[in-house]
């Protein structure tokens, strides 16, 4: 039973967090301001790949939390285990990381300005939570073997080879 509702809560919460993130606030703010490169080939194609490539890591990190850590990535229902598995070897904060690389996609695809803008606000507040509230918060809950695990593995640029911990 616990997995299963692991998996409901991670559900709701990706529909509601990164689904109001990535999703619904780049769709409302498009069409406001276009980008000055926005008529350059190639742009359309790397846009596609960062959305796509971006919901594929997301949805593989949402999976982790639910069936690895027994739990959500929503600070309410946290995970019982740490996540060190699949994705999470190459990167901290591949939720993080996925979901910008989507808004980065969806300001390539609409060449939007503004979409654009709203990613830099998106990093920065993404980063201030991780910094200010995540990682004091694993350190507490899981101590050194948290620890150990930011020490070896990246925030947010993916290492090539997955650790092995």
């Amino acid at each position: 039973m616990r997995v299963a509702s692991a998996i409901a809560g991670s559900i709701i919460f990706l529909a509601v967090a990164p689904g109001v993130v990535a999703g619904l606030v780049p769709w409302l703010l498009t069409d406001r301001y276009r980008l000055p490169w926005s008529r350059l080939p190639g742009f359309v194609p790397v846009g596609w790949l960062l959305v796509v490539a971006g919901t594929v890591v997301l949805l593989h990190a949402f999976a982790r939390f639910a069936l690895e850590g027994l739990g959500t990535p929503a600070p309410v229902a946290p995970t019982e285990r740490l996540v060190v598995g699949g994705i999470y070897r190459h990167v901290r904060n591949p939720m993080y990381v996925a979901v910008l690389s989507i808004v980065l996609g969806q300001a390539l695809l609409f060449s939007s300005g503004t979409v654009a803008a709203y990613l830099v606000i998106a990093a920065a507040a993404m980063i201030s939570f991780v910094k200010l509230y995540e990682e004091p918060t694993l350190a507490r809950r899981y101590g050194d073997e948290y620890e150990a695990y930011r020490r070896a593995v990246p925030g947010w640029l993916p290492r090539l080879t997955p650790w092995r911990g």
